[in-house]
């Protein structure tokens, strides 16, 4: 694992989290138990606190970052995510709050203030722009983002699915290390 402190604050990693050796998670950071974190994923924070939740999974290459406090931003923006969800291959999270049982397609990109509700589906390749919500239940597409749908009772249904199948993969992962 590829941990890093940043002055005066170090990751904090919960039971059972793979964190794959060429990802890098850098200060602030805490990491809820059961998640996982794939290959060349960046996680940094530096100038802001990052949460993520439980059952939560970073696909390869994507970078989650902050916005630091300052005079156009007094508060600045964390970086906050909930449980049970699956962030795809090459997505940039910034500075935005995501709620629980959310899928956010490949390639896609969140920006600063940016909320998204629980049980949300954002398709591959969409830009949620600053300061944008995202409502509960609704698959999202496009750049800018916009509602396409509500989710059906099966779509809901894949959000434990999905965390459930990352958190068996990671164990085989923790698993092959540990010999």
């Amino acid at each position: 694992m590829n941990l890093r402190s940043f002055e005066q604050h170090a990751p904090q990693i919960g039971a059972g989290v793979y964190i794959d050796p060429t990802a890098v998670v850098i200060g602030d950071v805490s990491i809820g138990d059961g998640s996982s974190v794939w290959p060349m994923t960046v996680i940094r924070g530096d100038i802001h606190r990052i949460r993520i939740g439980a059952r939560t999974s970073v696909q390869d290459s994507s970078v989650l970052h902050v916005t630091h406090a300052g005079p156009y931003n007094p508060d600045g923006y964390p970086l906050v995510v909930g449980n049970e969800v699956t962030i795809g291959h090459r997505v940039t999270l910034h500075g935005c709050t995501l709620g629980n049982r959310i899928l956010v397609g490949m390639g896609s990109t969140v920006m600063d203030g940016a909320v998204v509700e629980d049980e949300v589906v954002i398709g591959a390749g969409s830009l949620v722009t600053e300061g944008k919500t995202l409502e509960r239940g609704h698959l999202y597409v496009g750049r800018p983002a916009r509602p396409v749908r509500e989710l059906s009772e099966k779509e809901l249904s894949y959000f434990a699915y999905t965390a459930e199948k990352y958190v068996q993969l990671a164990a085989r992962y923790i698993e092959q290390t540990n010999k």
